[in-house]
């Protein structure tokens, strides 16, 4: 951690709004609640303000002890699935950038040989060995893809696919394939060159471990003469689009498959959707598709005064993400009706996935899952949409524990299905 997080340690007033939705635009005291970890753990260390007491507290030389590898410690650190709705709530008052913040505290502890947890260690163990976090075999990564189709090994367009999607979610990636050949778009893949994007690396503090899987990636992309990368993970939009430009210079486009299928349609390249799909449905933002897609903003400088940078600094506060191409494909396939949540857009409430916790804390991963599916249920939706193969899993795993009859959907599947 560095000098420039000290300000935001410093400055973090612990006035709470981390923990809670907007009071402006709150529609209950049920779905209040904004951060998953504090509301399932009930104790202070267990949100962004304890987590800056604890940050702080490790940066103070007097109180270098915090820097021990105490369970109850790396709990509290890592039971966090780095959502960023913390960071989002309280640049609605003070401008602070915490989700940074607690990402360069676990770079730290990692750096100290302190974290990260044990689960962490084996993700990252298979990611080195089979380029994906599953512990699968890497030649099994295209196993689902029909060995009669010939793909060329350059394209202006690549579909990045994505460790979850090739290995957990395979009906996302044949949707998507299923769209793109639909479309006629001259479009290839990486197979054996794709590896893990590193998001789950990045979140759990281990950034030198994900730099060799960037620079790979960022490699074969370019060796494939690709303008415009396109990919149906929400985590892999958010880590390339983000991420990547901050280790490394490219000259090649993000886009989610959703945003590029709105654009296939204003063109006029994709055919009218024709199947009708009786549905209510309600839509659950993924966090790396809205609050954390925002463009990164490279910047060097200093705080001059509370709330005031040196060259001025452009926030990301969450306003921008990727939230209306996926309401506007919704809207567009006929007989599907949108029924909104409560916590929508950059107050969407996290599928509790993500940050590691998934691996690390299994029930409280499902817990948050849990909250998420209850307020679909209220909205009176038939099914969930979400266009994230991560945030699918979570809430199909909450949905088949809690023996749910909601049903759930990448939104990718609902366009390949009005489009047959």
């Amino acid at each position: 951690m560095c000098i420039r997080d000290r300000y935001d340690i410093d400055y973090c007033v612990r006035c709470s709004l981390c923990k809670w939705v907007n009071p402006w635009d709150l529609k209950s005291a049920r779905f209040a609640k904004i951060c998953p970890s504090n509301a399932y753990y009930l104790f202070d260390a267990y949100s962004a303000q304890g987590r800056m007491d604890i940050a702080k507290g490790i940066l103070d030389e007097a109180r270098r002890t915090l820097l021990i590898k105490s369970p109850k410690l790396l709990e509290a650190i890592y039971a966090c699935t780095t959502c960023g709705a913390c960071d989002i709530m309280c640049k609605r008052s003070q401008d602070l950038e915490i989700l940074e913040t607690l990402l360069e505290l676990r770079k730290h502890i990692v750096k100290h040989e302190i974290g990260p947890l044990p689960k962490h260690i084996e993700f990252s163990e298979s990611i080195l060995k089979n380029h994906n976090p599953y512990q699968e075999p890497h030649e099994n990564r295209l196993a689902w893809l029909d060995k009669s189709k010939e793909m060329s090994s350059k394209a202006k367009i690549i579909y990045f696919i994505g460790c979850t999607t090739s290995y957990r979610m395979i009906e996302i990636a044949k949707s998507t394939i299923d769209i793109l050949e639909k479309a006629e778009v001259d479009y290839t893949i990486l197979g054996k060159n794709e590896w893990c994007c590193g998001s789950p690396l990045l979140r759990t503090g281990q950034e030198t471990l994900a730099q060799e899987l960037i620079e790979h990636n960022i490699k074969v992309i370019e060796e494939a003469g690709a303008e415009l990368v396109i990919t149906s993970c929400a985590g892999c939009y958010s880590t390339l689009k983000v991420e990547y430009p901050k280790f490394a210079k490219f000259n090649f486009q993000i886009k989610h498959s959703i945003e590029f299928i709105e654009d296939l349609i204003s063109s006029e390249k994709l055919e009218p959707f024709s199947n009708k799909l009786n549905m209510k449905v309600t839509y659950h933002d993924p966090c790396h598709l809205g609050r954390l897609s925002e463009p990164y903003i490279p910047w060097k400088g200093s705080r001059v005064a509370f709330g005031k940078f040196d060259p001025p600094k452009e926030l990301r506060r969450g306003t921008f993400g990727m939230y209306q191409p996926p309401r506007n494909i919704i809207s567009a396939i006929p007989g599907l009706e949108l029924n909104e949540m409560e916590r929508i857009k950059e107050y969407s409430w996290c599928c509790g996935a993500g940050g590691g916790v998934r691996a690390a804390f299994p029930e409280f991963s499902l817990w948050a899952a849990k909250e998420r599916v209850e307020e679909a249920e209220l909205t009176g939706a038939d099914a969930i949409v979400t266009c994230c193969p991560f945030c699918k899993r979570n809430l199909k795993d909450s949905i088949e524990t809690e023996g749910k009859k909601i049903q759930i959907y990448d939104l990718i599947e609902l366009v390949a299905k009005s489009l047959k």
